[in-house]
């Protein structure tokens, strides 16, 4: 087998790790890949837990054991985060975002791929502990956001469907009041979603009076499984209580005026 350099196996392993955020790889599938011993990939490791710690980009976490493994954890750091999250409020003020009706067109936003990957890593890194066995989310522009996120935990994504599928199987289905128009509907979920005692990290993209996620989290406790964190994307200021009260929004909408086109969001940099 091919023999390779220190500096290439480091880029390997780095690139690897990276590529596959909270998966983890044993010692002995880097032994066999590179034709090294334990000793060597022992010392490539270290040599990429101090380059991740210097760049401040997330953790080489290490495990012990008979088999032994390795993972990357990846974040931003605070001054990343702040200056993506202040880039973007500023995006999705422009005036020529604002649609009849006083939404905010957002759909560039959550298509794009290095943009849509950001916000996972936020929340991704925000929820990281405890540990959380799936990202689920509400049909249809949460997707791309609890994907993001779920492929950075390295979990599976679940999506309620607001209409019943045939192709779901047997579900469950709840009917909740949305807390903005206070009109009841209907969200349904297989039943072979989500195990019991599961947890679980909601994800939407946005929230008005916290009717759907409300639901959410009655959908959730239907299934025996535990809610250990609620994400929102972009959360209005008004009603100031809300049906959802312990939750993470990354922007709070303040107000439209659709007469100017003027948009305010505040971005949460805490």
């Amino acid at each position: 087998m091919e023999k390779f350099k220190r500096s290439e196996r480091v880029a390997a392993i780095f690139s690897i790790l990276v590529e596959h955020p909270n998966q983890l790889f044993t010692y002995q599938a880097f032994e066999e890949r590179f034709a090294a011993s334990k000793t060597t990939i022992s010392e490539d490791v270290a040599i990429l837990r101090q380059l991740v710690k210097r760049l401040d980009s997330g953790e080489i976490v290490t495990q012990s054991g008979a088999a032994g493994g390795v993972l990357f954890q990846p974040h931003l750091n605070r001054e990343e985060t702040v200056e993506f999250i202040t880039r973007i409020g500023k995006r999705i003020m422009e005036k020529e975002r604002l649609i009849a009706g006083g939404f905010i067109y957002m759909t560039d936003l959550l298509n794009h791929p290095d943009t849509v990957f950001t916000f996972g890593k936020i929340f991704a890194d925000r929820y990281s502990d405890p540990k959380i066995d799936y990202v689920v989310t509400v049909e249809t522009k949460g997707i791309p956001v609890a994907l993001a996120t779920a492929r950075i935990l390295n979990v599976p994504m679940v999506t309620i469907r607001k209409n019943i599928k045939v192709t779901e199987g047997t579900t469950v289905n709840i009917n909740y009041r949305s807390g903005s128009t206070g009109q009841i509907q209907t969200m349904s979920l297989s039943k072979r979603a989500i195990p019991a005692g599961a947890h679980v990290l909601l994800i939407d993209d946005f929230m008005r009076g916290g009717g759907t996620l409300r639901g959410m989290i009655e959908m959730v406790r239907e299934f025996e499984a535990v809610v250990e964190g609620v994400g929102v994307l972009v959360a209005t200021e008004e009603p100031d209580r809300k049906l959802v009260q312990d939750y993470y929004a990354m922007f709070k909408l303040i107000s439209v005026d659709e007469q100017t086109g003027e948009v305010v969001i505040l971005p949460n940099l805490d």
